[in-house]
C-alpha cells in the first residue's frame, strides 16, 4: 500500500496537493478490504477471530500507509536526531490484534524523551488524515519515562500496555518502553495486578446483571463474554508471560480440551461480535432480540425438534459463557496454588469445628487455600455419591469448594449414570441440599454450573441453557428455575416480610416444604419440547418424584403443582377477582387448603424469579385478594365474606362523607350496585362521590398516584354512551400511556365511573409534570378533535417491529361469571391494540363493562366483561365467530368497520 501512495503523490509539484487522492486512494483500499473480509465472514460465519484479526490485519496496512505518506511525503527527514525518533504503537484490543468491524483503533506515539516540533507536526497530520478516513481514533503520546509513570498508578493504562503492539516507525524505542516495563514493573507487581483485574471483572459484571444467563447479553462486558477471556489472557501474559492460551498447556494450568473451549469460545463470541457490528452498522455490545434473529440465520441455526434456530443459537452461547466461567474458576485456583492471588479467609472452617469435626472427620475431602476440596483424584470414582457429598460437606461447613475439585467433578460427569440415580443415598443429599434454605440455590448454581445438576436429573439437563425467546423473561429456563427457589429461600429466612406478608407467614406457620422445593425444580422441565408445557412437566415430575424418594401423596402433591403452576397468575391477573364466579371456579380447581397455600408461594416466587421490575405491589395485591376470597370459599364463608365486605365498603364511604347532608350521602350509597363496592377501593370510592357532587360538563377527571398498582389513576365520571371505553383507551394511547387495569361501572341513574390505571414506558406511575399533557389529550378526543385512529397509524410508523411472531387466540367464557360474558385475546402488544380492540366491540354493538389489562413482554392479554345490547351474554356460536373474525382483522390492522373510524 505504500507504493500505491507513493504512486499517486508523483503528479503532485508539492506533496500536500495530493493529501485528497492519497486520502481517497486509502478510504477506497480500507472499505474494499474490509468487505473482502466481511464478506469472508458471511461466506464462514463462524470465523470469528479470523475475521477479528484480518480486520487489524487491513487497519495495520492503512495506519503503516499513513505514516508512510505523513514521514516521507508530507514531513519527510531523511537524517533524524535521537530524540526525533517516533514509534507508532497499537495498544489495548487493537494491539491484541483483534477487531470488531467499528472497534476504536486505539495508538500510542512514542518517543524516547520529550516531544519534539517535527514530533508534534507527524502526529498532528497523522490524526487528521485517520480522522478523515472515518477511523475511530483513540491516541496518547508520550515518552518511555511517561509511560511507565502512568502505568504503575493506573491499571487500564497498564493493561492497555500490556498488549501492546509495534506498527512503524522506529523500533528501537518499542523495545526499549517493552523491556523496561517488565523489568521495572510487570516482574515485580504480579498479585497487585491480578487483584485488580479481578476486582474490575467482579465490579464490571454487577454492572451488567450480574448474571451470564441474561436473554440479551452484552457479550462484550457481561459475564462469560469476550471481556472475561481477555481478562483471563492479560492476567495469564502477566504473570506467566503466556502469548496464547495454548501456552498454559505447558505450564500444567489447562488441559488440552480445556484450552479447547477456550478456543472455541473466542471463536463463536468473536462471530457474534462481527455480525452484530455489521447488522447495526454501528458498535453494538448487546445482543438484542431483533438481531438474535438475524444472527442465528446468518450461522446457520434452524428450527429443528419444535425448537427455533433463534433459540438453539442462544442456548449455543450461553454454553460458551458457562465454559468462560469454568475455566476462570480453574484459572483462579492455579494462581493460588502461587500465591499470586489473595486466598479467601479461613473463618469457613470454624463451621466444620462447631459440629464436632476435624479435619479427620471429612472423609474424602480436606482442607486446601481455605476452599473444601478432595482427598485425591480418585474419590469420586471409587464412590459416585462423593459428588453430591462434596457439595452437601461444602454447605454444611458454609464453605466455598476448591476450582480443582469442580475441575475433578466436571471430568468424573460420566460417572453420574442410572445406578448413581436410583441410589437412595445419593438422593437422600440430593434433597437435602435442595431444601437448605440457607445454600439451596447457591447449591444448585454450583451443581449446575459443573453440569452435575443436568447429570443427577436428566430432565432438568434438557432446560440447562434454555433460552425463552420473549421480552417478559429476563433469565434462560435454567437460571430462571434457581432464582425462584432463591426466593422461597429469602422467604423461608425471613427477609421479605415487608414486600410478602402473607407468604411469609404461610411458610412460618409450616407447610410440606419437600413439595414445594421439589415443585418449583421442575415447574418449568416441560419447556422446549412443543405443547403446553406444564403438563408436559407434570407428567415429567410424575416419573421423576418416586425416583427422588417422595411418596405417592407428595408425588401427586408436586405433579398438581407443576400442572397448575400458572393457574394462579392467570386468574389474579386475567380475571375480574371481585366477580364471585371467578374465585368459585378457582376454588373449584383448588380444591383444598393446602394446594391454595403451596399454590400461592409457588406462584410469588415464579413471578418474582423472571427478573427484575416484573413484580410489583399491584400483582401481589391481586394474588393476596385472591388468596383471601379462595380460603373463604374453601372454608365456607365466602357469601358472608362478600356480603360483610360490601356492608363494609358502603360503611367505609358513609365515614369518609360524614359531613355531607344525609340525603346526599344516602343517594350516593344506594346509586351502586354490588361489583361497584367488590372491585374499588375507598379513596376511589371517596372520589367518584366527589366528582357526582359536583359534575363537569360532559366529563369529570381525576388523575392520583396509585401506590398499590404502581400506576396512575385516571378517575372518569360522566353520561354513560357506547364507545366511551374506546375513546378512552385512544386518548391514554396517544398519550404514551399503557393501561394495565381498567374497570367501568353504570350507576342506577345512567352515569359511569370508569376507572384506568396506567403505566408509563418503565413500567411506573406518571409524574405529576406529566398529567397535563393526558388531561388535554382527554378533552381533544372526547369532544372530537382527535382522530385517534390517524394519529395512532403516524405514531405507528415511526416505531420499529418488534422481532416477535406470536399467534393470535381468542377465547370466549360464559361460566367464569355470572352476568358477563368474558372474550379473552391473547396477542402481540403494539401501539394502539387496546384501543382497536375495544372500537371493533363497540361498532358490534357490544358493551364493555370492564377489562383485565395484563402484559408479559411482547404478549398482550387483553380480557373484556362484555353483554350485548339487550343485556345478555353472547351465547349464540355464530355470533362468537363473527367477533372472532372482526377482532383478528382489527389487531392485523385491516379496515375497520364502516361508520367507526375515529
Amino acid at each position: 500500500m505504500q507504493g500505491a501512495v507513493s504512486t499517486a503523490v508523483r503528479p503532485f509539484a508539492n506533496a500536500a496537493e495530493s493529501r485528497g487522492d492519497v486520502t481517497a486512494l486509502l478510504a477506497q483500499a480500507l472499505a474494499e478490504g474490509r468487505a473482502r473480509v466481511m464478506h469472508r465472514l458471511l461466506e464462514a460465519p463462524h470465523a470469528g477471530l479470523r475475521t477479528a484479526r484480518s480486520l487489524a490485519h487491513v487497519t495495520d496496512a492503512v495506519v503503516a500507509a499513513v505514516f508512510h505518506y505523513v514521514t516521507q511525503h508530507l514531513h519527510p527527514r531523511p537524517i533524524r536526531t535521537k530524540g526525533e525518533q517516533l514509534a507508532v504503537i497499537a495498544v489495548g484490543g487493537y494491539g491484541r490484534g483483534e477487531m470488531a468491524p467499528f472497534s476504536d483503533v486505539d495508538l500510542l506515539f512514542l518517543t524516547p524523551y520529550k516531544q519534539t516540533a517535527w514530533g508534534e507536526t507527524v502526529i498532528e497530520e497523522m490524526c487528521y488524515l485517520l480522522w478523515d478516513l472515518k477511523l475511530k481514533l483513540g491516541h496518547s503520546v508520550r515518552s518511555i519515562a511517561d509511560c511507565l509513570r502512568y502505568a504503575k498508578s493506573d491499571i487500564t493504562i497498564r493493561t492497555a500496555l500490556l498488549e501492546k503492539r509495534f506498527l512503524c516507525g522506529d523500533r528501537e524505542a518499542f523495545d526499549k518502553l517493552d523491556a523496561r516495563l517488565w523489568e521495572d514493573l510487570f516482574v515485580q507487581t504480579g498479585p497487585e495486578f491480578v487483584e485488580a483485574k479481578l476486582s474490575e471483572r467482579d465490579r464490571r459484571h454487577d454492572r451488567h446483571g450480574g448474571s451470564r444467563y441474561l436473554l440479551e447479553p452484552n457479550i462484550k462486558e457481561g459475564k462469560g463474554g469476550l471481556r472475561d477471556l481477555q481478562t483471563l489472557h492479560w492476567v495469564s501474559k502477566y504473570i506467566y508471560v503466556c502469548n496464547t492460551a495454548w501456552d498454559l498447556v505447558a505450564r500444567g494450568i489447562y488441559r488440552h480440551d480445556e484450552v479447547q473451549k477456550f478456543a472455541d469460545a473466542a471463536k463463536f463470541i468473536w462471530a457474534v461480535r462481527c455480525h452484530l457490528h455489521d447488522l447495526n452498522g454501528r458498535a453494538q455490545e448487546v445482543l438484542s432480540f431483533d438481531r438474535q434473529i438475524e444472527i442465528a440465520e446468518r450461522m446457520g441455526f434452524q428450527d429443528l425438534d419444535g425448537r427455533r434456530g433463534v433459540e438453539r443459537f442462544m442456548q449455543t452461547y450461553f454454553r460458551h459463557a458457562k465454559n468462560v466461567g469454568d475455566l476462570t474458576r480453574i484459572f483462579a485456583a492455579a494462581l493460588e496454588a502461587e500465591h499470586a492471588k489473595p486466598q479467601p479467609r479461613f473463618s469457613m472452617l470454624l463451621r466444620a469445628f462447631s459440629f464436632g469435626e476435624g479435619p479427620a472427620d471429612l472423609g474424602a475431602f480436606q482442607v486446601q487455600d481455605s476452599r473444601l476440596t478432595v482427598r485425591d483424584d480418585r474419590v469420586f470414582a471409587e464412590d459416585p455419591v462423593n459428588i453430591l457429598r462434596l457439595f452437601h460437606q461444602a454447605a454444611k461447613m458454609d464453605a466455598m469448594i476448591h476450582p480443582e475439585a469442580l475441575r475433578l467433578v466436571t471430568q468424573s460427569l460420566d460417572l453420574i449414570d442410572d445406578r448413581m440415580r436410583r441410589d437412595p443415598a445419593a438422593n437422600r443429599l440430593f434433597l437435602e441440599m435442595l431444601l437448605h434454605k440457607e445454600s439451596g440455590a447457591w447449591l444448585l448454581r454450583r451443581m449446575n454450573e459443573t453440569d452435575v445438576l443436568g447429570r443427577f436429573v436428566p430432565e432438568f439437563g434438557r432446560i440447562v441453557a434454555m433460552m425463552q425467546f420473549n421480552m417478559y423473561h429476563h433469565y434462560t429456563v435454567d437460571e430462571h428455575t434457581i432464582q425462584t427457589i432463591n426466593m422461597l429461600n429469602e422467604i423461608e429466612r425471613q427477609e421479605a416480610i415487608e414486600d410478602l406478608p402473607v407468604s411469609s407467614d404461610i411458610v412460618k406457620s409450616g407447610l410440606n416444604r419437600l413439595v414445594l422445593y421439589v415443585a418449583l425444580l421442575l415447574h418449568d422441565v416441560g419447556k422446549g419440547q412443543g405443547g403446553d408445557h406444564s403438563e408436559i412437566g407434570a407428567g415429567i415430575a410424575e416419573r421423576v418424584c418416586p425416583r427422588l424418594g417422595l411418596s405417592a401423596a407428595e408425588t401427586e402433591m408436586v405433579v398438581w403443582l407443576v400442572r397448575h403452576h400458572l393457574l394462579m397468575s392467570d386468574v389474579a391477573q386475567k380475571r375480574d377477582i371481585s366477580d364471585p364466579a371467578t374465585v368459585r371456579d378457582f376454588a373449584r380447581q383448588v380444591q383444598i387448603p393446602e394446594r391454595l397455600r403451596l399454590l400461592l408461594v409457588l406462584t410469588v416466587c415464579d413471578i418474582r424469579g423472571v427478573g427484575p421490575g416484573v413484580w410489583n405491589n399491584w400483582k401481589a395485591q391481586l394474588l393476596r385478594n385472591l388468596y383471601w376470597d379462595t380460603r373463604d370459599t374453601l372454608t365456607g364463608g365466602a357469601e358472608q365474606s362478600r356480603s360483610h365486605r360490601i356492608d363494609r365498603a358502603r360503611g367505609a364511604l358513609s365515614d369518609a362523607l360524614a359531613k355531607w347532608p344525609e340525603a346526599e350521602r344516602a343517594r350516593e350509597l344506594t346509586r351502586h350496585y354490588p361489583h361497584y363496592w367488590l372491585g374499588l377501593e375507598t379513596d376511589l370510592h371517596v372520589k367518584f362521590a366527589e366528582m357526582a357532587r359536583r359534575p363537569a360538563e360532559g366529563v369529570t377527571s381525576r388523575f392520583l398516584h396509585d401506590p398499590g398498582r404502581d400506576a396512575t389513576a385516571a378517575l372518569l365520571y360522566m353520561q354513560d354512551h357506547p364507545g366511551i371505553f374506546s375513546r378512552m383507551a385512544g386518548a391514554f394511547a396517544l398519550a404514551g400511556t399503557s393501561v394495565v387495569d381498567a374497570r367501568t361501572y353504570t350507576t342506577t341513574d345512567g352515569m359511569a365511573c370508569s376507572a384506568f390505571f396506567l403505566q408509563d414506558a418503565e413500567g411506573q406511575a406518571f409524574e405529576e409534570s406529566r398529567l397535563d399533557r393526558l388531561r388535554r389529550t382527554i378533552s381533544r378526543t372526547l369532544k372530537g378533535e382527535v382522530i385517534v385512529r390517524e394519529r395512532l397509524a403516524e405514531k405507528a410508523k415511526n416505531r420499529t417491529a418488534k422481532p416477535f411472531t406470536l399467534p393470535t387466540r381468542i377465547k370466549f367464557d360464559n361460566e367464569v361469571s355470572e352476568l358477563y360474558t368474558v372474550i379473552e385475546v391473547d396477542t402481540r402488544d403494539r401501539l394502539g391494540l387496546l384501543h382497536d380492540l375495544t372500537r371493533t366491540l363497540t361498532a358490534m354493538n357490544i358493551n364493555i363493562f370492564s377489562a383485565i389489562i395484563a402484559t408479559y413482554g411482547e404478549q398482550a392479554v387483553d380480557v373484556f366483561y362484555v353483554r350485548d345490547l339487550f343485556g345478555l351474554k353472547i351465547r349464540a356460536q355464530s355470533k362468537q365467530r363473527q367477533i372472532e373474525r372482526r377482532l383478528t382483522d382489527a389487531i392485523e390492522g385491516k379496515a375497520p368497520p364502516a361508520g367507526l373510524q375515529g
